[in-house]
């Protein structure tokens, strides 16, 4: 019991550190559609969460079972999540720079984007798979749990705070969400070569 306050306070910082990107990104997606409807406002923090859940996930397994393919793999993680989201965001920007300021259209997220945006933002999680290789399943699961949850209330924070300003830049609003994409792409690739 005496480490179980270590490990929830660890798995909350964990959380708080891994949701940063997708918190970027949620409020880039609420900027682009202010007025998104609710069942999306509900989509976009939960497929981001749901990521952030499952990437520790797969990176406690692949550390546990095939840690030798994890890490040739794990040099390739910056270049996945600079391509991802400069795809993303470059479409988003033109979609913006098209769209003119047209201002009431919002621009609305494809499931298949969604997707790839949750990919883009969570697979540096994998890498929290060695930080919690040393548990057993049951608390990396409930890392990967705490970690999933945080990342789905600072995910709903960063869409409602998007969605705010979104209202007031009108039809730029794509355009900055675009290049907010596109320099977390550019920053997730520079930290993931520095480091």
């Amino acid at each position: 019991m005496d480490t179980l306050f270590p490990f929830l306070i660890n798995s909350i910082l964990l959380g708080i550190g891994l949701a940063m990107d997708a918190f970027t990104v949620s409020m880039a997606n609420g900027l682009s559609a202010p007025k998104m409807p609710r069942r999306m406002r509900i989509s976009i923090p939960l497929v981001f969460a749901a990521f952030q859940f499952l990437m520790p996930l797969i990176g406690w397994f692949c550390v546990r079972k095939i840690a030798e393919l994890f890490t040739s793999f794990q040099s390739a993680i910056p270049w996945i999540a600079l391509v991802l989201l400069l795809f993303i965001g470059g479409k988003m920007l033109a979609e913006g720079i098209r769209g003119g300021d047209t201002g009431d259209a919002d621009i609305l997220l494809k499931p298949g984007e969604l997707v790839v945006q949750g990919v883009a933002t969570s697979i540096d999680a994998l890498s929290v798979g060695f930080t919690i290789s040393d548990y057993h399943a049951g608390r990396a699961l409930a890392a990967s749990l705490i970690i999933g949850g945080v990342t789905y209330i600072i995910c709903s924070c960063g869409l409602r705070i998007g969605q705010r300003f979104g209202v007031r830049l009108a039809g730029k609003a794509s355009i900055l969400g675009g290049i907010i994409l596109i320099g977390i792409g550019i920053e997730i690739f520079v930290t993931g070569l520095a480091g």
